[in-house]
């Protein structure tokens, strides 16, 4: 008989850091619903990236990897694992952030009983190479407004309703959209009229570094001005008195990227002994799950 899947896993990689890739498989392959299916779609990485994720797929055999021949950018990469899906729920995780063990279980319940929203995300820890150094929350349920400061949702912390990608056609796979398929893609779904809802819970480890940083280029975020301007547009937000928020990716642009991260950790910055606790917590657990299905 055929195994249920609840639950699809979608995630686009390309060129990976080995331990990032596997830390964050291994938190799916940790949850304490076992009813999934993770697609890993290799977005045209090279030979070495390539053996990375293909090693990493072989970790469970609920996994399984599509590969583009050349890369095509993370909304592309994400619509091919949803049209492999089967899942009536489609959660997102990105190759450098990990979910706690508990995450899949908390946002299927919460979707199964709320019909009223398409989608549920939640709260971060936030963290680097050097542990957690703090947290985001985010509104619990967002309106037309929280989209003036940036998404209100983090990403590779929500799980949808797949009738509701569906209907929207999924993500927009097109130059402009590259580092902020999300935002376009939640401003999207609000427009049709669908609500998401973030939970209050701290349900994933998300990396924000001085990579992250570097990755939003100029380029980047003129097209992410671009997005903006429209979507404002679109949903009714852009006036007088909100058109600055459409300048607002230039800002990360003029401060220097280690002045930036160091205004974080200060805003949300939490101490060496808070993360070292948070973390062997969230070890322990996933150690345990796994000695568990071990036994089994």
């Amino acid at each position: 008989m055929e195994r249920q899947v609840k639950i699809s896993v979608i995630m686009g990689v390309y060129n990976p850091v080995r331990e990032r890739l596997i830390r964050a498989v291994e938190s799916v392959i940790g949850q304490t619903m076992t009813e999934w299916e993770m697609l890993i779609c290799d977005d045209g990485s090279d030979l070495p990236g390539r053996e990375i994720i293909r090693e990493t797929a072989d970790m469970d055999g609920r996994i399984r990897c599509i590969e583009n021949d050349k890369n095509m950018g993370l909304a592309y990469a994400l619509n091919q694992c949803l049209k492999h899906s089967k899942g009536k729920y489609i959660a997102r995780l990105d190759d450098d952030d990990e979910s706690m063990p508990d995450r899949f279980r908390r946002q299927y319940e919460f979707l199964e009983t709320h019909p009223e929203y398409g989608w549920t995300g939640s709260g971060a820890q936030l963290f680097d190479d050097n542990g957690v150094w703090g947290s985001r929350s985010m509104p619990e349920t967002p309106d037309r407004e929280d989209f003036l400061k940036s998404s209100p949702y983090i990403h590779p912390s929500v799980m949808f309703r797949r009738e509701v990608l569906g209907k929207s056609r999924g993500y927009l796979p097109m130059e402009i959209t590259r580092r902020c398929e999300d935002y376009e893609l939640f401003m999207r779904l609000h427009m049709m009229g669908y609500k998401g809802y973030n939970m209050r819970e701290n349900l994933i480890r998300y990396r924000e570094d001085e990579n992250a940083y570097r990755k939003r280029t100029l380029h980047f975020r003129m097209n992410e001005m671009k997005i903006r301007y429209r979507g404002f547009q679109r949903m009714k937000i852009l006036r007088p008195a909100t058109a600055m928020c459409v300048l607002r990716p230039l800002a990360g642009a003029v401060v220097p990227v280690t002045i930036l991260k160091h205004m974080k950790k200060r805003e949300k910055g939490v101490s060496t002994e808070q993360y070292g606790g948070n973390r062997e917590r969230v070890d322990r657990g996933l150690q345990k799950i796994q000695a568990e299905r071990g036994r089994s």
